[in-house]
Formats: structure tokens, sequence, C-alpha cells
């Protein structure tokens, strides 16, 4: 989608200095140097406003309530608080984005996707609208394959962006939560298959 800029790559820097030896290497099953245990304890994440009961009621309810929450004509507000609402404190929002030929991600918590986009979807026009979608849950969870189109103007004939969102979602027994929502965007070298292009 063309609201988010590609992400630079950052190169990870391994070097060998001096003495290290192959002794020192992390043993199979233990945890490196510096790197959070499995199961520590995260650092808190931003709280989550309430929702709406009806926005996370159904998967349906939930899917629905992201796309109307960031669509709006040029110079209305948009409804960041519903959308924030809709995700638990520390989900992702994860644009994929080729480069060189290659592709890399870009990952933003939920309140700093809103800083980074909200002056510029307020001064123009962003609509979003699925057009189809998959779903395979199990337990408490969800998967969502969701194909969007994006217009500036909520009549225009033909979208300018289409792409597929696929989201992550928790029932927490009270309520469905968006733990993801990771998406990619189509290209001239990239169509979307036909058969995400209706849903089954």
């Amino acid at each position: 989608m063309t609201r988010i800029v590609a992400l630079t790559s950052v190169a990870l820097l391994v070097g060998v200095v001096g003495g290290i030896q192959q002794s020192k290497q992390t043993q199979p099953g233990s945890v490196p140097p510096g790197h959070p245990a499995i199961g520590a304890e995260p650092p808190p994440a931003e709280p989550s406003p309430p929702a709406k009961p009806e926005d996370v009621a159904s998967i349906d309810a939930i899917i629905g309530a992201y796309y109307a929450a960031s669509s709006a004509a040029a110079g209305e507000p948009r409804q960041w608080e519903r959308l924030h609402s809709l995700f638990k404190p520390d989900a992702r929002m994860i644009a994929c984005r080729p480069i060189d030929r290659k592709a890399d991600v870009w990952l933003l918590p939920i309140g700093d996707y809103i800083a980074f986009n909200a002056a510029y979807m307020q001064s123009g026009g962003y609509f979003e609208k699925e057009v189809a979608r998959r779903v395979e849950s199990f337990g408490h969870i969800a998967q969502v394959w969701s194909t969007y189109e994006a217009r500036k103007l909520a009549d225009s004939p033909e979208p300018y962006s289409r792409g597929i969102y696929s989201f992550q979602l928790l029932h927490d027994g009270d309520r469905w939560w968006i733990i993801n929502a990771y998406w990619d965007y189509e290209r001239p070298e990239s169509p979307i298959p036909e058969k995400y292009l209706q849903t089954p």
C-alpha cells in the first residue's frame, strides 16, 4: 500500500575478534548471552482502549471494524481509538515491502502505526474495503486472508491500490483480538491470483 514507505534494510554485523574461540559458542538448547529467555516478561505495552462490544463479537465484526475505522474523506477524522481497540496491546502492523528484488518487513506497534499515518490519511481521502475473504480457525485462533481495495474517493470506479491482509486473531473467551495485521500490495509483477478475488 502506498501509505507506508519502504523499510531500509538493517544489516547485522557478526565479526570474529582476536581470541573468540569456538568453545564460547552457545551450546544447543542454551540461551545466547543478552537474549531474553523463553517465557521472560516482555516490556509493558500501551493498553488498548475499550472496544465496542459489537466490534469484537465475531470474526466478521472485527474485520469490518478494522476497515471502517481508517476509512474517511479528506479532512474528516479517522476512528483511531476504535482501530486501536481492536488490537492486543503488543500486537503489530506488519508491512511487507520489496527491496531490490528481495523483500523485508516493517513491524509497527499499532500506536506507532497510527502516529505515522494520522496526518497523511487525514489530509487525503482514503477508503479501504474488503472484496474477498478466506478464514481458517482452530480453538482460540483464526487466520483471515482478506483481499482489499483502496480508493482516495469512496465512489472512485477503480481502486488505486489492492493487496492482501493476513490477520491473525485470538478469541480470549470474551472477545476477538487482532494479534497481527500482515500485508503486501499488488504490483505488476505480482498480481493477485483470481482465487483470492472471490470468497469461497
